[in-house]
């Protein structure tokens, strides 16, 4: 079936609801009108109000609740309507979620996939567009996954749901309807951890992930590039192999993210590469991003988050150089 990342999604959560009855969904407004972007749509009259709950406007009681679902036993799955609002419950992701299992020496787990919207480009208001990934990827126990397409969306949720950690699932709100792509109708899984090769090249190597993996193929692809396109996927823990490799084959590389880029994805990437592959560059890394502000309002958002034209000027500085 060809589809978009919201039907993928979807079709995630249906195969996983059917599988296993222990999958619970939460969140606010997901089961009658089926969540803001309509990811859990037709959930509801499925699997009814014990398995899909609308709960109250509450982000800390919503990831509270499926902390102790989880540990009860469920594989629940809490909805946060975008990511800035997910702040409200950090508390609950930092303190309790990702330390459970190492507190409790393995006597509790916490299964649980938390879903919410990141990163802008639609132009939502304050609060909904933000990227923030490195705050969750800087703490050990959790997984941090950001999908670039319906077809790693659809097996990377699968994959998650078959896990016994937690997971942060970032859904770039500008993908959920941007294009479709034929996608199995049946359960398939993407290991998490494993970046993508999207393109294979020798004269550079463009690492990225999410609503950036979009602009730079275009990029490539318009320019003719003989470039690696790499589609990190999961943000944490990174493909540091796939990344090493890449930079040695190329010795050129350019890190593009959405996210602001102080003290960013891109950071960490560049210092892995420098560490372990620094005598095989003969360009200084170069990395593109958004500015180190709070997002703007959305008259101003096509100057601040990176674009074909930015990408593109970065390509010819690194190609020169």
């Amino acid at each position: 079936m060809k589809v978009n990342m919201v039907s993928a999604i979807n079709s995630a959560l249906n195969l996983t609801m059917q599988e296993s009855e222990d999958v619970v969904l939460l969140g606010e407004d997901i089961a009658r009108d089926g969540g803001v972007f309509r990811v859990t749509e037709g959930l509801l009259n499925k699997y009814g109000e014990r398995r899909v709950i609308d709960t109250p406007l509450a982000e800390s009681g919503i990831l509270g609740a499926g902390i102790g679902m989880a540990m009860a036993g469920l594989h629940p799955v809490p909805e946060i309507q975008f990511a800035g609002f997910m702040f409200m419950g950090f508390g609950q992701l930092i303190n309790h979620a990702a330390r459970y299992r190492s507190r409790t020496r393995s006597t509790y787990k916490v299964p649980m996939v938390v879903r919410t919207p990141i990163s802008g480009g639609v132009r939502t208001l304050e609060h909904h567009s933000d990227s923030p990934e490195a705050f969750y990827s800087h703490v050990g126990g959790l997984h941090v996954v950001v999908p670039s397409n319906p077809y790693d969306a659809k097996g990377m949720m699968i994959k998650s749901l078959h896990m016994q950690d937690p997971v942060v699932f970032l859904e770039p709100t500008k993908l959920y309807r941007l294009f479709k792509q034929e996608i199995p109708d049946e359960m398939y899984e993407v290991e998490l951890g494993k970046a993508n090769l999207v393109k294979e090249g020798t004269d550079l190597s463009i690492i990225t992930y999410g609503t950036m993996v979009n602009q730079v193929t275009t990029v490539v692809e318009k320019r003719n590039l003989n470039a690696d396109v790499l589609d990190l996927r999961t943000i944490n823990p990174l493909d540091e192999s796939a990344i090493i490799q890449s930079a040695k084959k190329t010795g050129k590389v350019l890190i593009v993210h959405e996210a602001p880029l102080g003290f960013g994805i891109g950071a960490e990437v560049a210092a892995r590469i420098a560490e372990k592959a620094i005598f095989n560059l003969s360009a200084p890394i170069i990395r593109v991003g958004s500015d180190s502000f709070p997002y703007p309002f959305p008259g101003y958002e096509n100057y601040y988050i990176p674009n074909t034209l930015k990408i593109s000027k970065a390509i010819d500085r690194l190609l020169g150089a």
